[in-house]
């Protein structure tokens, strides 16, 4: 399971991300939230954890971005602010739990895995976009009332942008993330199956397109 932690306070931020890695967790560590957002957008998380005060952005504006973004990532917030409206924002805004400070370091890591078989035990049958839906069941995408089915490469890579809106991926990940590094396949089937999904794009008049960004990668953008 891969973390990202965000917390200004460098010993606290050392002490936990020390407890997660022997707790078995793959663990980024940034003390900003500005470079929380940069790696949200760069990386693939199973959970973020989020300390509320933090220089550049805070992070109840990290989750804002997260959530308008359409990260489903389930998130935790560390505050010291334990006042029951600072809990409501908290929970309103698209977190998942709320540890306050101080705490247990057994009950951090009761909260995480608590957040993580959520996770698990949650999940989309359709997710959406713009004016697309992605069905996982019919392994389709939906625009309009129109429906296209994909094969199964598509559909992944399909959801993969949709999962990270406005991010760039770059080719590496989609390559790491769908075929694999130990694949046969060359690197040009990420660009046919980006121009079979544009193509798909274009036939259901849908206001996602797939954006080129020269010698990094992909994003979807809305139109």
């Amino acid at each position: 399971m891969r973390l990202l932690f965000a917390e200004d306070d460098r010993d606290i931020a050392k002490a936990v991300q020390t407890l997660l890695q022997r707790s078995g967790y793959s663990v980024d560590t940034v003390f900003n939230g500005q470079d929380a957002v940069e790696y949200i957008e760069a990386g693939e998380y199973d959970g973020v954890i989020l300390d509320w005060m933090m220089p550049k952005l805070s992070g109840i504006e990290v989750l804002a971005h997260m959530r308008s973004r359409g990260y489903s990532t389930p998130v935790l917030m560390l505050t010291a602010r334990d006042a029951v409206d600072d809990r409501v924002e908290g929970l309103d805004t698209g977190a998942d739990d709320y540890l306050s400070k101080p705490f247990a370091t057994s009950e951090l890591l009761a909260r995480i895995r608590a957040m993580l078989r959520r996770k698990e035990d949650y999940k989309h049958d359709v997710i959406r976009f713009s004016d697309i839906e992605l069905d996982k069941s019919a392994m389709s995408i939906k625009c309009g009332g129109q429906s296209v089915r994909l094969n199964n490469k598509a559909f992944q890579l399909m959801e993969m942008l949709v999962e990270h809106p406005g991010a760039v991926l770059s080719i590496n990940q989609i390559m790491e993330r769908i075929w694999g590094w130990d694949s046969d396949s060359e690197i040009n089937v990420v660009w046919v199956n980006i121009s079979f999904l544009r193509k798909k794009l274009s036939e259901l008049g849908a206001h996602a397109k797939i954006k080129a960004v020269r010698g990094v990668g992909y994003s979807l953008e809305k139109t």
